[in-house]
């Protein structure tokens, strides 16, 4: 069964969502991420994406308290990401209360740094943010591209211990225009021992339905709860 991870993108200490990546595009959802976490987790989720947009800009963790209290007043396994750059993010992160950061730009940036972590904090804690667009990696909250082939980087870090990854198709992120099917189906079929996470365009249950029954063996879901396209009780046939 698919696993279902509710997102809570912050900016300022709000929930908000973008579209495909673009600031400008901000649509604030709630004033406190708190309640929000909270309500997924009255429902049984297990699972919450928490991503530090402002973080993401300026290259640094910004939102850390947000992690906290989420952490501390919930039980939730968060896996964060956002401004993850060094050794000393890395750490505000984990004794914020993360479980898991999930390593985007720096893992395009400085692979040997991604490298390190993995050896020191084990592949259960470190995920690999692949950020895709047009099959080419994006990076610092999707503002740069990369000429770095997507196929190649997921095989690049397998080979160095990477086990799970989260990949969102750019240009499906917040749009509601359904997820990339046919490129995750390809990742697992490249990768059959990568645990793929797919993340962008989810727009209604049936898409979730979709991935599940491509065996894909998570799903991030944002924008389509929070516009009301997807019912949180709609979402409990998968939490088992």
């Amino acid at each position: 069964m698919i696993t279902i991870i509710p997102a809570i993108d912050i900016i300022d200490g709000k929930c908000v969502r973008l579209s495909r990546g673009e600031f400008d595009s901000k649509k604030i959802y709630d004033q406190n991420p708190l309640d929000v976490a909270k309500r997924f987790q009255d429902l049984g989720i297990l699972r919450l994406h928490l991503v530090d947009l402002d973080g993401a800009r300026t290259k640094k963790v910004v939102n850390w308290a947000v992690l906290e209290i989420i952490a501390s007043k919930t039980e939730l396994v968060i896996d964060f990401g956002g401004g993850v750059q060094t050794d000393e993010d890395l750490r505000i992160a984990f004794e914020s209360g993360a479980a898991m950061i999930t390593a985007g730009s720096i893992s395009v940036k400085e692979p040997k740094k991604v490298h390190d972590w993995l050896k020191q904090f084990g592949s259960e804690k470190i995920i690999l943010g692949a950020d895709v667009k047009d099959r080419k990696i994006a990076i610092h909250g999707w503002q740069e591209e990369s000429d770095r082939d997507l196929f190649q980087f997921l095989e690049e870090y397998m080979e160095k211990g990477i086990t799970q990854t989260i990949c969102t198709d750019v240009s499906r992120d917040g749009m509601l225009s359904g997820p990339a099917f046919i490129l995750y189906q390809e990742i697992k079929e490249g990768f059959p021992d990568l645990y793929l996470v797919a993340s962008g365009g989810v727009s209604n249950i049936d898409d979730v339905h979709q991935l599940n029954d491509n065996r894909i063996d998570a799903v991030i879901i944002g924008k389509a709860i929070y516009e009301g396209r997807i019912q949180l009780a709609e979402l409990k046939g998968f939490l088992c």
